[in-house]
């Protein structure tokens, strides 16, 4: 044997064990020292003899996504995914049959205020590429539904960082105001610890001088363990309480308690994003106007009339493109296009809004219309079971014209039809699957009877 000399690394083994080394290429491992990148192998731990040797089954956590995409969709015996593709609309059909067919109870008229974490915990990476960036790119995306969802809300937008909240947007019915407030990211750059009781005030005083008939809700997406409070924070809770404010949470991190309570005691809804999936899942799940609580009929004399209130709203005048160049109320700049108020005759750039003038709410027809399908949802369609206990069935599709498949097929999914055919309860007309997903989740109006 050589002699040793100093910096040898020496390591003795006994005859009767072994080391082993697993396949595959060496883990990278960073010295923060030097900065640089070198290898390290990973051993084998040796377990009970009669046992054998364990093996290492952890996926990296970059890797662990991808896995999981691809675990959800599976071939069947002759190689196609159809199955899976039937198995994803049987989960939405059966979401849609259990939601209430009848009219619901709800405001059409919201006003949101999205609350941001912009504290230096939205730096993490454990969502990608970091907890900031991703939830720019959902809000963004989330801004765009709500609005085509609720063309008659408004959305403002409220930040909390260095122990204080920042008005990053006012309240406004224009979505791309809204989404140009946050789309330089510099200037949103997260710092400091977030203050929950801050924010909220600075949001519920922005609520104050809305109408009793409009919703008044709160978005909060919250990344932090900590908030940095001048105060008692329950006192600002028991104000949103007495003011109708509806509060929701969507947390990043875990579950606080304090998020918790704003959201039980106000009927919000609270949930924790378990990756970027459910976190947009999370987020989307609050576009539909919440259903507003049933007021029954047999209260006593001594209860409350809850009398419905009636508002007064103003269809607009559409200005010719080539008419002259005059002054809108809402920018004070000259342009051609526009409307005119149908009370005071001033010009706006857009609708709906309120006129900054008399003050009526000026909205245009589809805007209402598309307003009223949360209030009365297409019923969802019945699956055929088959074709013989259908006289004259249509050969193809009501909405799209398509044919139908002649054979059934060996679908399984609940909720689905092995023709391929599914019946309106109203006009008994037949549409294909894709119409069926498309009527009701995208026109929310059945193209045979106008329901």
């Amino acid at each position: 044997m050589p002699p040793r000399r100093d910096g040898d690394f020496v390591m003795e083994v006994d005859s009767d064990s072994d080391i082993s080394l697993p396949d595959g290429p060496l883990e990278a491992v960073k010295d923060k020292g030097k900065g640089k990148t070198k290898g390290k192998p990973s051993v084998a731990r040796k377990e009970d003899k009669g046992k054998g040797k364990a093996k290492d089954t952890q996926a990296y956590t970059w890797e662990a996504s991808y896995t999981r995409s691809w675990e959800t969709v599976q071939e069947d015996e002759a190689g196609s995914l159809q199955t899976s593709v039937e198995e994803l609309m049987a989960r939405g059909r059966r979401r849609r049959l259990l939601a209430p067919a009848g009219a619901i109870r709800r405001t059409i008229i919201r006003h949101l205020i999205l609350l941001l974490d912009l504290s230096s915990a939205m730096m993490d990476r454990d969502m990608r590429p970091t907890r900031f960036d991703l939830t720019l790119q959902y809000a963004r995306e989330f801004i765009a539904e709500w609005f085509d969802q609720n063309p008659l809300g408004q959305i403002g937008v409220v930040g909390m960082r260095a122990g204080v909240g920042e008005r990053i947007g006012e309240l406004s019915g224009n979505p791309q105001d809204v989404l140009k407030c946050i789309a330089d990211r510099h200037k949103l750059e997260p710092t400091g610890e977030p203050s929950l009781q801050n924010a909220i005030e600075m949001a519920r005083s922005s609520m104050s001088h809305l109408p009793t008939h409009s919703s008044r809700e709160i978005l909060i997406i919250f990344g932090s363990l900590t908030t940095c409070d001048p105060g008692n924070v329950h006192d600002t809770l028991d104000e949103c309480v007495k003011n109708k404010i509806r509060i929701s949470v969507v947390a990043l991190a875990a579950e606080m308690k304090i998020c918790r309570d704003l959201c039980d005691k106000t009927g919000g809804q609270f949930g924790v994003a378990m990756n970027e999936g459910h976190f947009k899942d999370l987020l989307f799940e609050l576009i539909p106007p919440p259903a507003q609580r049933a007021i029954s009929r047999a209260a006593g004399a001594g209860a409350a009339n809850h009398a419905a209130d009636l508002m007064m709203m103003g269809f607009p005048i559409r200005v010719p493109d080539a008419s002259p160049p005059s002054l809108c109320v809402c920018h004070s700049e000259l342009k051609s296009q526009g409307f005119l108020c149908p009370r005071c005759l001033a010009k706006v750039c857009d609708v709906p809004t309120d006129c900054d003038i008399c003050g009526l709410m000026i909205v245009s027809s589809p805007h209402l219309a598309r307003s009223y399908h949360h209030l009365f949802p297409v019923k969802p369609y019945a699956a055929v079971p088959n074709l013989e206990d259908i006289p004259n069935a249509a050969p193809g599709c009501h909405a799209c014209a398509r044919p139908f498949a002649t054979t059934a097929s060996n679908t399984s999914g609940e909720g689905m039809s092995p023709v391929g055919r599914y019946r309106c309860p109203d006009c008994s007309e037949d549409f294909c699957s894709d119409c069926d997903v498309f009527v009701h989740d995208v026109v929310h109006c059945c193209p045979g009877c106008g329901k």
